[in-house]
């Protein structure tokens, strides 16, 4: 049987519910030892689980909602578990900061998760690294923890859900962001993070003053995808298909 993930989510915590879709979705095939567990259309489940069931197919870079369970006062999500497995938080705190080349590899497979999340109409809203997994074996990423996430909309969203030190500055100043705008500032963040083992942004007001400091070891166009990312106004910023088609990220080897 391969390594699995448990996560319990009490009842009294999950603020957002949703139906999951009437169409059948996949994510193990039927000769795995765990059978996805059948749920009739259009059942109630928390948000979590609805977004799950939304991107757990055609990406490895998204981790995989193997089962759930409904339990009285809780809820249980079985998840995909590579064998040996580190969060980014905890490499980083090893590493200190990653070489760049091996940071862009990480930084694209990134990319490539939030861009099937997009595809599904998915907004992850916590992309930290935390919030991504690495198989030790075979160097492949994992975006995990969906508890913050919503649906994607066109429109801004005017509630916040997330970290607050990844927050966008027009939801500082303003208490209003749109999904992909916001997404990209904490790619940016990411980014940063990977590359200078830190955040750039100590506190509300640095992120307000938009300063972002690079050692003469990062390469220019490295700097330059940090620094259009964490462009202060919205509008500003790369799409997340501007960045695909970015110099620094061309002829990058995924795993």
């Amino acid at each position: 049987m391969p390594s699995v993930a448990i996560k319990c989510v009490p009842r009294d915590r999950i603020r957002h519910w949703g139906e999951l879709a009437p169409e059948p979705w996949h994510g193990l095939s039927p000769a795995d030892d765990i059978a996805l567990l059948a749920q009739p259309d259009g059942a109630r489940a928390p948000l979590e689980i609805v977004l799950l069931a939304k991107v757990s197919s055609g990406c490895a870079g998204v981790i995989q909602l193997l089962e759930w369970v409904e339990l009285p006062n809780s809820f249980l999500l079985v998840l995909e578990r590579p064998e040996r497995c580190q969060d980014l938080s905890g490499v980083l705190a090893e590493r200190r900061f990653l070489p760049e080349e091996e940071a862009r590899g990480l930084f694209r497979q990134v990319l490539e998760a939030v861009r099937h999340c997009s595809s599904c109409g998915v907004l992850h809203r916590d992309i930290k690294p935390e919030n991504i997994l690495l198989d030790l074996a075979t160097g492949q990423l994992k975006l995990i923890d969906f508890g913050c996430g919503a649906f994607l909309q066109d429109t801004a969203y005017t509630q916040f859900a997330g970290t607050l030190s990844y927050s966008p500055p027009e939801w500082i100043h303003h208490q209003r962001y749109h999904g992909e705008a916001a997404t990209i500032w904490s790619l940016g963040l990411l980014l940063y993070h990977l590359v200078m083992g830190k955040h750039p942004f100590r506190r509300g007001q640095e992120i307000i003053w938009g300063r972002v400091l690079f050692p003469r070891r990062l390469s220019q166009e490295c700097q330059d995808v940090i620094k259009r990312c964490l462009s202060m106004r919205p509008l500003d910023r790369p799409s997340l298909q501007d960045l695909f088609h970015h110099p620094w990220l061309q002829g990058v080897h995924l795993p």
